[in-house]
């Protein structure tokens, strides 16, 4: 049984190298526009900054709003 799974995993496995292998060679993944991991590391810190900004603001304005409410 267990040598049943070992060659199934290993014909997978095998399959899996033969597919990527097949899509470097026709320059398939950068045809396809697929997205690095640097440009979503990118997306995901700007997307944080402009809340963590934007939550500043907001802090801000209302600590200051209440001050000037009192002028």
């Amino acid at each position: 049984m267990m040598t049943k799974i070992a060659v199934h995993a290993t014909t997978a496995a095998h399959s899996a190298v033969r597919w990527y292998k097949s899509r470097l060679e026709e320059g398939g993944a950068s045809d396809r526009g697929d997205i690095s991991i640097t440009t979503v590391i990118i997306w995901v810190a700007s997307a944080a900054a402009a809340v963590a900004i934007a939550g500043g603001i907001a802090l801000l304005a209302t600590r200051y709003t209440n001050l000037l409410n009192g002028i």
